[in-house]
């Protein structure tokens, strides 16, 4: 099997074992997801199979939607409800307040990862350092939040719920830390749900519980809905052979091209969607990025 499933992860099981309920039911063996989730976190999960998995870097770099709950007065070591309590703190925050410090962390800004992350130093996942006790010394990268909206104010619980919009890379654990530390009174994420990535919403997605082997190719998509963001390049079934054969397109021989330097382009023959092409303007041509189809599957 080939395609695009959209999943609706569930909370409680890792993304690897989501792709593992993928892979059982579809009976492919190529099988990734473009986005690792949490275990306690729930919603959108992108996953391609086949040869479609070499669309899953392009999908990485998308910005995403969340909604997040945070609890204010309580830090923990995993900066998220799952962790061991380091330090409780009073809560003594206004609406006003809130809304001061949320702000504060919108724009592009500086964070600093959690120590408990998949994120590597000498090769090593951080959270196996953590799990061993061993303090690491986290840098600090550059990340955008596009937005960040409070829907619910501080309840009974301490919490508040706010509506995400970032970029790759950003850490909605970080963020609730940070905003505790502004506030004083510490915080750590209590419930979190990706709403939105890659041009995909949780209203599109699938459980992992509802397929079977029987049904799961009701619900594989083309893979090309994971990159139609992307220009569209249309060549000749003597261009697609080429194309697929590894072999770069002179963009003299392309119709109405106009691209930037490494510019990224969906390929297609007609309806048939070949894979990625590079755009190398210092040699005037179109590389090939990766191929997903072969003019023998459609043309």
């Amino acid at each position: 099997m080939q395609g695009l499933i959209l999943l609706d992860k569930p909370m409680g099981i890792t993304s690897f074992g989501a792709v593992a309920k993928i892979k059982r039911a579809a009976h492919e063996k190529r099988v990734g997801h473009t986005g690792t989730l949490d275990p306690m976190a729930t919603g959108v999960l992108p996953v391609l199979l086949g040869r479609a998995t070499a669309l899953s870097g392009l999908m990485l770099d998308a910005d995403k939607r969340y909604t997040a709950t945070v609890r204010l007065g309580v830090a923990t070591d995993t900066d998220d409800i799952t962790g061991t309590v380091i330090k409780n703190g009073e809560v003594n925050v206004t609406s006003e307040r809130l809304n001061n410090a949320v702000s504060h962390f919108t724009g592009e800004i500086m964070q600093r990862p959690p120590a408990y992350s998949a994120l590597k130093k000498d090769g090593v996942r951080l959270y196996t350092l953590a799990r061993k006790g061993e303090t690491v010394e986290v840098p600090e990268r550059r990340v955008t939040v596009f937005s960040a909206d409070v829907v619910s104010y501080i309840n009974e619980k301490n919490e508040f719920t706010v509506n995400f919009h970032v970029s790759k890379g950003t850490y909605i654990r970080s963020l609730a830390r940070d905003i505790g530390e502004f506030l004083g009174c510490g915080a750590c994420l209590s419930s979190l749900c990706r709403t939105y990535t890659g041009g995909f919403s949780l209203s599109q997605c699938i459980s992992p519980e509802a397929l079977t082997e029987q049904n799961i190719s009701e619900y594989i998509l083309s893979e090309e809905k994971a990159v139609e963001y992307l220009k569209e390049v249309q060549v000749t079934k003597k261009q697609a052979v080429r194309f697929s054969n590894g072999g770069q397109l002179g963009f003299e021989r392309l119709k109405g091209i106009d691209l930037t330097e490494n510019e990224l382009v969906r390929v297609k023959c007609e309806k048939l969607f070949l894979g990625i092409g590079r755009a190398d303007i210092a040699k005037d041509q179109l590389a090939v990025k990766c191929v997903i189809n072969y003019p023998g599957d459609g043309i």
